[in-house]
């Protein structure tokens, strides 16, 4: 395995100047994809109207993004092992600055689609191949406990920013800034990357098992196909349940695709750690469950409190604040706690902040509520996806951190994309919009309680 040198640093919770340099260029890389998850939300309708969306067709805009992020994550965290992981995270900035040139640049529906799809492509690469040159560049431990608690941080503050900063940049300027603002950050992680990054890939390359990438990438792309055509038709519509059913279909016969594989794209010695199966499922728990209560929360700020937008976007700068507080919280806390306690201690605080948002009403009296509960909502949530990454890649050698960055990026993208449609359909079986609000908060708390509990029962003896 040919990786970078991490031997500088002769103690081991002490970053050398190099060490530095490789998790500065990585974590502006995750903080743009971050920020790029969001930033278009606030301006979808100046877009439609811009370049000729119906209505019914603006949520593409969002979809075609995120069917691309999700269904191909996997694959490329597979590929980013075998080919190289400086390359494939190189090769991905590079479609990335470019598919946001096109993206600000585009005359019609149409070329802002492909920009879209192209960006979808690039994240799918770059999140797990920058994900396992951070976990194959600082050794399992309290360095590698640090720079994933950064990582999560700025991760989650990036999903904040995004939504400010698109408010800001379609107010000011014009909803082409939020392309076009990708550009000159990815050129700079272009010209800094190659000095600083090392490849890092096996020194005899295995076979990419494509059985297995074709059915998993199939059944991922149904899967989030389907739940997000379930937010939009509902989930008795025929459209949402087929595509369901052949996700699972498909991810069911790559199962068995892979116990037959010479060099599977996921050895099922791996689908079969605790740790793994366990970390993913409350990392999941914990992506669904936070970007569906910032969909609540922004429902609640915009349709009970009439708050515009922009202002509802600025409120969860406290959020933001509170990510990035659990994400400097976390290494600590894993370290002398460990991860396991991390993943139920978070869970268990982000259940209680969800929880006491029950309580708001229908005037702006409870604001302070609202504020506080989110900000110890966020450092608990980001508490707990510190703990789920160092879980879910830690005990794996090098050469299978890709695929294992691979899988906890699956896991994040699932779990942004099928949070909101189960709230949303929570909200809708509600009279009104603040009792909807209501039983969705606590189906949510409920939710955050059962994986804090579960992960605490079953990773006991991982």
């Amino acid at each position: 395995m040919v990786a970078l040198d991490v031997t500088a640093a002769p103690a081991s919770t002490r970053m050398g100047g190099r060490m530095r340099l490789v998790l500065l260029v990585l974590l502006v890389a995750q903080f743009m994809l971050a920020v790029d998850f969001s930033i278009l939300n606030v301006a979808l309708p100046v877009i439609g109207e811009g370049l000729g969306f119906s209505l019914a067709h603006l949520q593409w805009i969002a979809t075609a993004f995120a069917l691309a992020a999700a269904g191909f994550t996997l694959l490329f965290g597979r590929v980013a092992d075998i080919l190289g992981r400086r390359r494939i995270f190189l090769g991905g900035m590079a479609v990335l600055g470019l598919s946001s040139l096109v993206g600000g640049l585009a005359t019609g529906p149409e070329m802002l689609m492909a920009a879209r799809v192209a960006q979808g492509l690039a994240t799918a690469a770059v999140t797990p191949a920058g994900l396992s040159l951070l976990t194959s560049s600082f050794p399992e431990g309290p360095l590698r406990d640090k720079a994933l608690g950064l990582n999560g941080a700025l991760m989650s503050a990036g999903f904040t920013t995004g939504a400010v900063l698109g408010g800001v940049l379609t107010d000011l300027l014009s909803w082409r800034w939020a392309f076009f603002i990708n550009v000159p950050v990815a050129l700079a992680v272009l010209l800094v990357a190659p000095a600083v990054l090392r490849e890092s890939r096996p020194e005899v390359r295995p076979r990419l098992d494509v059985p297995g990438a074709v059915t998993v990438t199939g059944g991922l792309l149904a899967l989030v196909y389907g739940l997000t055509a379930a937010g939009e038709r509902g989930w008795t519509d025929p459209v949402p349940l087929t595509a369901l059913g052949a996700g699972a279909v498909l991810l069911t016969a790559f199962r068995f695709v892979e116990k037959r594989a010479v060099s599977p794209l996921v050895p099922l010695r791996v689908l079969r750690r605790r740790t793994v199966v366990w970390g993913n499922l409350a990392g999941l728990v914990a992506f669904a469950t936070e970007t569906s209560l910032v969909f609540l929360m922004t429902l609640y700020l915009q349709d009970v409190l009439g708050f515009s937008p922009l202002a509802a976007g600025l409120s969860f700068g406290v959020l933001g604040a509170g990510t990035v507080a659990g994400g400097v919280l976390a290494p600590r806390f894993i370290g002398r706690r460990g991860a396991r306690t991390a993943l139920v201690a978070g869970g268990l605080l982000q259940a209680a902040a969800t929880l006491a948002l029950y309580a708001l009403g229908d005037d702006r009296s409870g604001l302070w509520l609202l504020l506080a509960a989110t900000f110890l909502g966020g450092v608990g949530n980001m508490l707990a996806i510190v703990g789920f990454m160092v879980t879910a890649t830690s005990g794996l050698p090098d050469s299978e951190q890709g695929m294992a960055t691979g899988l906890a990026t699956m896991t994040q993208q699932i779990g942004i994309t099928m949070g909101t449609p189960i709230m949303s359909a929570v909200v809708v079986t509600s009279a009104t919009v603040l009792d909807g609000i209501g039983l969705a908060v606590l189906v949510n708390a409920a939710i955050v309680l059962a994986g804090a509990v579960l992960a605490g029962f079953f990773l006991r003896r991982a």
